[in-house]
This record gives C-alpha cells, sequence and structure tokens, in this order.
C-alpha cells in the first residue's frame, strides 16, 4: 500500500503518497544510470518510466493482477477513449515515447524485456529492432481509458474532478422475520434463497419473498439445513461465526462453516495455542478469563458436504453432521476479539479467514503486530490443493489447506505464510464489492476511540495496536509509530466515526461492517458502502468520491420502517425510527438486495418510495425492473487512459506494484 515517505525521494520525485522507499529509490537511479542513454530527450522519457513504480497508482499501471510487467501501460490516443476523460488522459505518450527513443541503442532496455518475456537477449537494443513501426510498440504497450483502467501519461496519476452528488434522503426497510441471525448467505444455485445462522450453531434454508409479496422470510426453524449446536460454544463472544459455500458448491457440495469449541466440552475441540513460545507468549503465565484458561476455546473451520446421491444440488434441504476435513484449528488466548468471518475471493476462489487479536485490553502481548501470529489478521487459504508433507513441516501449518504462491509471504519472510494482511483488532463483517471484486472492505472494531472501515490490500498492516483507527491508541506507541527503521507504514481507514459521535447511553461502540449497495431497488444508494453500529440503530452511508480515489465522504441516513411491512417495526419512543436492537450484521441475496440482521429481525431494505422517501432515480411503477437511467459508478476515474475491465483491477489508489519481488461484537 502507499505511503508518506519521511524524507522526499531525491531521484523519482513524486509527493505525497507513494510506493518507493529510499532504498527503491536508489535502485531505480542505478537501472537509470546503467541504460546510458546518450540522448537526452530520450533519458527523460525513460526516467518517468521507470519512476511510474513510485506512483500511488502502480499496481493498476503495471497491471500486477494480470501480467508481469516491466513497463506500465502507456497512454495511447489512438485507441478510443471515453468522452468523461480529462484532455490529460487522451495525450499520445506511447507515440512521444517511440518519436524520443526509437533509434537510441538502450542497455538492459525494460522495453526489450518485456517483449522477450523477461528474459534479456541482447543487453543492448534500439525499439526499431524489435518492432517495425510505431503503431507495432503502441499495440503491445498502449492503452486507452475507455472503460476504467488507469494508463501512463508521463507523470503522476492524477484524478478527475469530484462529483457533486447529494446524499440519500433515508433508507426505507421492510420486516420480513423475527429471528435473530448473525450470518445470511446467497443460496449458490442463484435462487430467491439465502442460509441464515444464528450464534448458537444451526443454520437454516430460507425463502426470500418477492418485494411487495406481503410474505415474509420462509424458514422452518424446526427443521435446519445443519444443527453444530453439540460442536459450538456459543457464549458473549463466541458461537457459530461464518459460513461459506465453495464456489464450485453446485457441482461439488462442499460447504465450510468457523465457530468456537469449548476443548472441555467437545473432544473434537483440539489444537495448537496461539500463545506460544514462537511468540512469546507461555500460557501458564496468562490468568482465567471469565471463567476460561488460556486456549480452553478455540476458533475451528470445518469442511462438510451435501453427501447427495442427486445430480441438482438445489434440492438439497438438508445435510448430515459429518465433519468431511478439519481445515484449521487455533487455542485462543482470552474470550474475545475472534472474528471469524470466512469468504472466498470472488476472482481467486481462495478462503478468507478473518481473525481479531484474541483479546485483552489493548492487545497485551501486540499479537496485531507480530507477523509470526496469526492473531489479529485476515489469513487467506488454499483448500483446494491438500499440502504435501514437505509443506506441512516447511511452513508449519495450522491444518489441512495450502499456501496459494502469491501471498505476501514469499516477498516477506518474515510473515507466517497464511497471513493476507495484519492489525486489525477485532474485524467484524468484511465483504468484496460484487461490481468492483478488488474492493474488499473491512470493518474493525475499536477499543475505546474510534470504529473503522478498511480497504484491505495484499501486505497492508491496519495499524492496531500502534494505532486506533488514524489516532494513535496512547502516546506510550509514539517511539514505535515512528520507527524510522521499523517503520509499521500503517493503512488508516476510508471510513467511520469516534465514540464520541455516538448516543453513549449504551456505554459502548462496536461496528459492524456491510456491503456495497449494487440493487437497483434504491437507485438512490447504489454504489455506496453501508455499514451500522451494533448498539446505535445508526445506518452510514460512505461514497467514494472521486471513483476509484479511497477518498470516501459518509452520511448518516435516517432509517424509517415501511408503514405496509409484512411485519409491524416497534419505533424507538418519542421517534420515528424502527427499533432494530443490536445489529448485528447485514446480508446480500442474490438481487443484491440489502439485509440487516438484528436482535428483533431481519430487515430488507426497500423502495425509498415506500417511506415517503424522495429518490428522483426511483422507478415507481415497477420497481422490479432495472432502471434504465441509473448508471453503475465505473471504477477509478483518473488522467491516465483506462482500457482494461474494472473487474479486473487489483485495488488502486491502495496498492502498489511490488518492486522488489514484482465476535467479539461486544466490546
Amino acid at each position: 500500500a502507499p505511503f508518506t515517505s519521511k524524507t522526499p525521494l531525491s531521484f523519482c520525485q513524486y509527493n505525497g503518497s507513494v510506493c518507493c522507499n529510499a532504498t527503491e529509490d536508489l535502485k531505480l537511479r542505478n537501472q537509470f544510470k546503467s541504460m546510458n542513454v546518450s540522448v537526452s530527450a530520450c533519458a527523460s522519457v525513460l526516467k518517468s518510466i521507470l519512476c511510474s513504480r513510485c506512483d500511488q497508482f502502480s499496481a493498476e499501471l503495471y497491471r500486477i493482477d494480470s501480467a508481469q510487467r516491466t513497463v506500465p501501460v502507456l497512454c495511447n490516443s489512438s485507441i478510443s477513449t471515453s468522452s468523461s476523460q480529462s484532455q490529460q488522459a487522451k495525450v499520445d505518450y506511447c507515440a512521444e515515447v517511440w518519436d524520443k527513443c526509437h533509434n537510441v541503442a538502450i542497455i538492459n532496455s525494460p522495453f526489450a524485456l518485456q517483449a522477450k518475456g523477461g528474459i534479456q537477449i541482447n543487453s543492448t537494443s534500439k525499439l526499431t529492432e524489435l518492432w517495425q513501426s510505431k503503431d507495432a510498440f503502441c499495440d503491445e504497450f498502449g492503452g486507452a481509458s475507455d472503460d476504467g483502467a488507469t494508463c501512463f501519461n508521463g507523470g503522476p496519476v492524477l484524478l478527475n474532478s469530484s462529483e457533486n452528488i447529494s446524499p440519500p434522503s433515508g433508507i426505507c426497510l421492510e420486516k420480513i422475520g423475527n429471528g435473530s441471525y448473525l450470518n445470511m448467505v446467497a443460496h449458490p444455485d442463484g435462487s430467491n434463497r439465502v442460509f441464515l445462522s444464528n450464534q448458537a450453531g444451526k443454520l437454516w434454508l430460507a425463502m426470500v419473498p418477492e418485494q411487495g409479496s406481503g410474505e415474509t422470510l420462509g424458514i422452518d426453524e424446526s427443521n435446519p439445513f445443519l444443527d453444530l449446536t453439540d460442536e459450538v460454544h456459543a457464549d458473549a463472544a463466541l458461537g457459530l461465526l461464518g459460513i461459506a459455500f465453495h464456489p464450485n458448491f453446485q457441482q461439488n457440495g462442499r460447504f465450510f462453516a468457523s465457530f468456537n469449541c469449548d476443548k472441555v466440552r467437545w473432544p473434537g475441540c483440539s489444537g495448537r495455542c496461539s500463545c506460544n513460545s514462537d511468540i512469546g507468549c507461555d500460557p501458564s503465565e496468562l490468568s482465567s478469563d471469565n471463567g476460561a484458561r488460556p486456549c480452553q476455546y478455540h476458533s475451528v473451520i470445518t469442511e462438510f458436504t451435501t453427501n447427495s446421491t442427486t445430480l441438482n444440488l438445489s434440492l438439497v434441504s438438508q445435510i448430515r453432521l459429518v465433519e468431511v476435513r478439519r481445515i484449521l484449528t487455533m487455542g485462543l488466548p482470552f474470550t474475545s476479539h475472534h472474528g471469524g468471518q470466512i469468504l472466498f475471493g470472488p476472482k481467486d476462489g481462495y478462503l478468507y479467514f478473518m481473525m481479531g487479536d484474541g483479546g485483552g485490553s489493548g492487545d497485551p502481548y501486540n499479537f496485531s503486530q507480530n507477523k509470526r501470529s496469526l492473531l489479529g489478521k485476515i489469513m487467506r487459504l488454499d483448500i483446494d490443493t491438500i499440502p504435501s508433507a514437505k509443506d506441512i513441516s516447511e511452513f508449519d501449518l495450522w491444518g489441512n489447506y495450502s499456501i496459494p504462491k502469491d501471498n505476501p509471504f514469499y516477498e516477506d519472510h518474515e510473515l507466517l505464510p497464511e497471513i493476507w494482511a495484519m492489525g486489525f483488532r477485532n474485524p467484524w463483517r468484511c465483504s468484496f464489492d460484487s461490481e468492483r471484486p478488488s474492493y474488499f472492505l473491512c470493518a474493525d472494531v475499536g477499543q475505546d476511540q474510534y470504529e473503522e472501515v478498511d480497504i484491505v490490500t495484499k501486505g497492508g498492516n491496519y495499524g492496531w495496536r500502534v494505532y486506533e483507527g488514524p489516532l494513535l491508541y496512547n502516546l506510550s506507541n509514539y517511539s514505535e509509530a515512528n520507527n524510522s527503521s521499523n517503520p509499521i507504514n500503517a493503512i488508516f481507514p476510508v471510513m467511520g466515526y469516534n465514540h464520541s459521535s455516538l448516543n453513549k447511553a449504551e456505554g459502548s461502540a462496536s461496528i459492524s461492517g456491510g456491503y456495497f449497495y449494487r440493487s437497483m431497488t434504491d437507485p438512490c444508494l447504489y454504489g455506496r458502502y453501508l455499514y451500522a453500529d451494533l448498539y446505535a440503530d445508526v445506518i452510514w452511508a460512505g461514497f467514494e468520491n472521486p471513483k476509484g480515489s479511497g477518498n470516501f465522504t459518509t452520511d448518516q441516513l435516517a432509517v424509517k420502517c415501511a408503514q405496509d411491512s409484512p411485519i409491524q417495526c416497534n419505533a424507538e419512543p418519542e421517534l420515528t425510527s424502527p427499533a432494530l436492537g443490536f445489529i448485528f450484521s447485514f446480508g446480500q441475496d442474490n438481487k443484491k438486495d440489502i439485509f440487516i440482521l438484528t436482535s428483533n429481525g431481519v430487515y430488507r431494505i426497500v423502495r425509498s418510495s415506500r417511506c415517503n422517501y424522495t429518490c428522483s432515480r426511483e422507478n415507481v411503477t415497477d420497481f422490479t425492473a432495472p432502471v434504465s437511467d441509473v448508471d453503475p459508478p465505473s471504477s477509478s476515474p483518473s488522467s491516465g487512459s483506462k482500457f482494461s475491465s474494472p473487474l479486473t483491477l487489483q485495488i488502486l489508489v491502495f496498492t502498489c506494484v511490488s518492486f522488489i519481488g514484482l465476535l467479539s461484537f461486544l466490546l
């Protein structure tokens, strides 16, 4: 992720957020000198191209998710550009590079290196020796901004001006169920069914009614899809915390659950203690927490299967309680801050596991910043590849999974190989944007001051316990935060709120992360990230402006319940807002409608007009049809041209191209 350098770069003179430190800047200088370019005009162009690695958008410039490049995508106006792009984006920089360098001898040319698939054939070459014409050269290195991806025009990537967009009038809800659930996952078959699970360990298959039908959630709680209550230990911040279906569930019937267990109650609850000598922690020195001994409780990820003889897995309504495979078991030092959510990446198919710092006020053992601990981390696991005996021994794996070959460990061997990102206190509800999967947002529960939402990127450090959100956790962390020899380069949240901004009647605050709203039910909410607080009956909507910038503005939205709600909502005393109770989580169905899971029931966001809110984009006469006059927001408008699909992009402002290696929902 980009960071603000404490000292200006001497060779690549980028200001503000950069992706190069002083050491990498020096390597670029040496690389430039080794080219020995005699023509000053070409030398200036080559220096700009080399220094593009330091741009905060370098991950997008170099297309790190699709192919390894030695040269950024060069803006090429010969490729059609959209009318929304700035004039700067339409500079034909690729042609300029050719005109200034085509007949210049370049030692170890980055163009030649990329053309030969990373193998340097000739140490000195001219562009004309490898490409017959300018058009052929720009066919390989050029691109334009017609659908969302950034290109390089010779200088730092600049964003277009911000849009002036008014916030929605409010959020209209209908109540469709009285049950209390922690998890909701859409059925993989694309139907109008969802899976709901509660903290105690039961999972149900439910039918979601059509909006406007007046019907309630179709669920038979006497007939669960899976019952794990004998295995799950549910108490305060413990229970069944996550469910996930394999991306190919319709073919293989694989299903995964993440829960807490008590080794005193269940013999199958046995694993390595996360407080161990590898990280300087001795469980015998820890005191009991809420009556439990250290590592009495464990976090478990386990795999089940439908075991069905039917070829149509959509017909399966119940699965047998037979554990197929134990993915991971980890003993917990304390009784809170265990995260527990599991998600499959929509692009890579790997399993992401969110884990808190293990509990204790202020992360007393600093697990979150310890690269040899899995506490306070987001993990990324390959559950489709059975690990070899060699891998189990070499990586000292915690379970039955393999390590993806592009995990940060391969660039930073100080990290445990499972780790994708670090520095979390208790990530409570993460989601991938369904339209821009590179946007992976996680809410992280704060300690005393701040609740945050982070854009999670490969290898990112989100600061806890040095920082709580954007704030120093306490003054004693000042030296650690400003350690020039070993900086943590914390990535600060893109959204959040101070505890002081909430009604303190409940005496606490605890964020519940949500989703980017991608339904057309309320087009005025489209593209906004929704999140809430466990205690406060408050929902925020974050809007990124300019798009792709990572800059979000947030609005606290009014909430009403529709008068024709299938189940009448209880109102807060002297208020028009519904009494939601504790907001545990959000859900999303296959239509991209958003649901709110609370202690008082299940609520769905519906047309704003049903609560007499005004949305100029709403098609009141047919709310089930797509709203044709609403354009889904595009990815990252910037001064550079855009040409590859935004669905294939890494998150831009928060991801750099690698220079060297190319619940506790209760506090």
